[in-house]
Order: structure tokens, then C-alpha cells, then sequence
């Protein structure tokens, strides 16, 4: 048995391997040729072939994404990673994502980054879960803004010709530029045209060539809806960079009075939304999830480039065996990280330093699990005060 894993070119090996992807997710539809050419980046598609037969592949975007402190790391955006159920466990999606690692790391990119659609996988590849996610249901009816909350500014809709050129401009010029925020490709804002194409409905906030924040919304079923006991819009995409937009829109949600609930699939777990309204419990966290999970493909210039706060430093001894030139001792101060050959503070391998890299998670809840090691009293603390972010961190974008 050989597995030859190789970049597809050829237009019709990339529809087929979309094909396998689509075919190894079971729920998803189908979707037609010419449209699926336009939903992945040339060049960046790799099949996997077993015996001859294109059986797996694996999709990745060029892209960006801003560590605490606000920089942007060149980011790979992993997604399309399937394999038919005929050649499961068979070593397919390890010789994929293995060779994918190779290639993102020769292409300097810092960091890269998945949305896992089974939890069991990715750890051994180094990836850790840095951010979650929480879906959030805000009852209309029960849901009175208190008197001290700000007005927002003008909001419009959108028309379906519109939105594909407005929206990917204001989440440019300002929509990632929280923690664990990335840069939305071209290609994903061409999925999202696809996948609206089924109805719903875009608003933007400001004024026309100053717009701040948009948001996209839909009927939850919108089978028999004037005479549903329930009637629930769910929000798909919801960008607000500054105050004003995040309330403007918020209001213009809360004056459709014939909704009687509202769903925001995705939000961060320390959203203000329910601190708005005189009934907090108007708002409710219906399930909390993972969300990012995160490699760090170059993890010296990771750690560099990553802002820390003020505390006493730890020497860090990191282990990676995909990519053992990042296995190594990392000085981490309130000024920044270098490689270094002091004897280390704390161990940890390269999955489980993901997961507390963006701030989403404490390194005493992996030393709990046996994650991290202290190997000097003190340094735990130390590591959490190093590392800590005065918000969670939060992607916001599914692919």
C-alpha cells in the first residue's frame, strides 16, 4: 500500500477531491462543477492517492491571523480535509495533514488553523483548541435595552448585488482586529454568496462609504412563519467595529417585532450582550463549543511576535516531533521570546503551547491534565500572568 500525496492542478482532480470531501462530510449537498472551481485557492489543494485512486484531500487558504497584542501572523486557513469511508485508517489523512504542515511551514506561514468537525483528530498533529465559541439565544419579547445604553447610528439593507462587494471591505478595513480574529479570502466570501442564496437578509451600519459593521440574518424555518408559536432569525454573521455599530445593530435585531426569538450561532464566550438589557435573562448561553483550533507552524517567530504582560520570565521547553525544528528552550519575558539554552521552567509539547498561545486557555488547567509541567515552583503562575489577554480570544469565522 502507497500513499502519494501531491498539489492538484488539474481542474477536474480539484472537483474531485471536493467531491471526496462532500462525500466523507455525508450531510453535505452536492454542488455543481462550476461552481465548486471557485471555492478553493490554486495551488493550495492536495490530493491523496492510494494505490492509484484519488481517495482524500485536504484545502488550505492564505490568510492572516492577530495574536494578542495585535500583530498578524501569516495564517494558513485548513479546511476540505476528508477522506472517502472506503480508505479510512488507513494512514490517509496523516500523510495529508503531515505533508500540508511541510508545505505551510516552507511557504513561511506562522500559524495555521482548522474548524474540526470531530474532536479526536488533531491533537497529534500538534493542533490545540485555542478559542470556543458560545451560541447565544436572546428572547425578543423579554429583551428591553436599559435606558443608559447609547444609541447606534443609520442601518440599511442590502440588496443581494450589493453585499459581495460591501461586506469583504468593511470586515477589511476593520473587522479582524480582535485576538484570534483571521482575514476572510476571497474564496470564503464566495461560499458564503452560495450558501446565502437560500434567502435571508444583510444589514450595514453607518453611513454609505463610512460603514462599521454589517450583519447577516435568516428565518430559522421559514415553513408556515406567521403562524409559528416561536418564530426564531438566526444570526449567521454579525461584525461590529466599533461600539455604535455593535448597538445599531443590535437594535435594528430587537425592532422586528414579529420575531419572537433570536439565535447568534457564533459569539464569543465573553460577549456583553446580556449586560444591555434590564433582564439579564433575557439572554442564554445554549452551548458552548470549540472553535479554533490552532498550529503553530514556526513557533520561535510565534512566541516573537506575540505580545505578553508584565511578569517574572519562564524559560519554556517545547516539544514538536512533526516539526522538531521548533522543539527547542524559548526565554519568555514581558518584552518578547528568544530561543535560548537555559534550563527550562515549564514543558510542554507543541499542541498543547496552541492552546494557550492566543489566551483561551490557562496553562494550570493543562498542568492539570498533565499537559504541562512544572519543572520549577513558581513558574506556572509566572506563565499565566505572562500569557493573559483582557479578552478571550475569538475567530469568528467558520471554514
Amino acid at each position: 500500500m502507497t500513499i502519494e500525496i501531491r498539489t492538484l492542478t488539474d481542474p477536474a482532480e480539484v472537483r474531485s477531491a471536493a467531491a471526496i470531501f462532500r462525500t466523507a462530510m455525508v450531510g453535505l449537498p452536492p454542488i455543481s462543477a462550476d461552481v465548486a472551481d471557485g471555492l478553493v485557492e490554486p495551488g493550495r489543494t492536495l490530493g491523496a492517492w492510494l494505490d492509484g485512486e484519488l481517495v482524500g484531500g485536504a484545502d488550505s487558504y492564505t490568510s492572516r491571523m492577530v495574536a494578542p497584542g495585535g500583530q498578524w501572523l501569516p495564517h494558513a486557513a485548513v479546511t476540505h480535509v476528508g477522506v472517502l469511508p472506503t480508505h479510512t485508517r488507513r494512514g490517509v489523512v496523516s500523510a495529508l495533514l503531515r505533508h500540508q504542515l511541510a508545505e505551510v511551514a516552507a511557504r513561511g506561514e506562522i500559524v495555521a488553523s482548522l474548524r474540526a468537525t470531530q474532536g479526536g483528530i488533531y491533537e497529534r498533529f500538534g493542533y490545540g483548541v485555542a478559542s470556543v465559541s458560545a451560541t447565544v439565544e436572546l428572547d425578543r419579547r423579554r429583551a428591553r435595552l436599559r435606558d443608559t445604553v447609547p444609541p447606534g447610528g443609520p442601518v440599511r439593507y442590502l440588496d443581494a448585488g450589493a453585499r459581495w462587494d460591501a461586506l469583504p471591505k468593511i470586515y477589511a478595513t476593520g473587522g479582524f482586529s480582535w485576538t484570534g480574529a483571521i482575514d476572510r479570502p476571497e474564496y470564503w466570501w464566495r461560499l458564503q454568496e452560495l450558501v446565502a442564496a437560500g434567502g435571508g437578509w444583510t444589514v450595514v451600519h453607518g453611513e454609505p462609504g463610512a460603514e462599521d459593521g454589517f450583519l447577516r440574518y435568516r428565518p430559522a424555518d421559514a415553513d408556515g412563519w406567521p403562524r409559528q408559536p416561536q418564530r426564531t432569525v438566526v444570526v449567521d454573521d454579525f461584525v461590529a467595529t466599533t461600539p455604535a455599530a455593535y448597538r445599531g445593530l443590535l437594535r435594528h435585531l430587537l425592532a422586528h417585532d414579529i420575531v419572537d426569538r433570536i439565535v447568534f450561532t457564533f459569539m464569543p464566550v465573553d460577549s456583553p450582550l446580556r449586560y444591555l438589557f434590564t433582564d439579564e435573562r433575557a439572554v442564554t448561553v445554549t452551548g458552548v463549543a470549540d472553535e479554533t483550533w490552532l498550529r503553530l507552524v514556526d513557533v520561535p517567530a510565534a512566541l516573537e511576535r506575540r505580545g505578553y504582560r508584565a511578569a517574572p520570565p519562564v524559560v519554556v521547553a517545547v516539544t514538536d516531533p512533526i516539526l522538531p525544528a521548533n522543539t527547542g528552550h524559548y526565554r519568555i519575558t514581558g518584552e518578547g521570546a528568544i530561543r535560548t539554552g537555559d534550563p527550562a521552567d515549564l514543558g510542554i509539547d507543541v499542541a498543547s503551547l496552541a492552546a494557550v498561545y492566543l489566551g483561551g486557555t490557562g496553562w494550570r488547567q493543562l498542568a492539570l491534565a498533565g499537559r504541562a509541567t512544572e519543572l520549577r515552583p513558581g513558574a506556572l503562575d509566572a506563565a499565566e500572568d505572562l500569557f493573559a489577554t483582557v479578552a478571550r480570544p475569538f475567530g469568528g469565522t467558520f471554514f
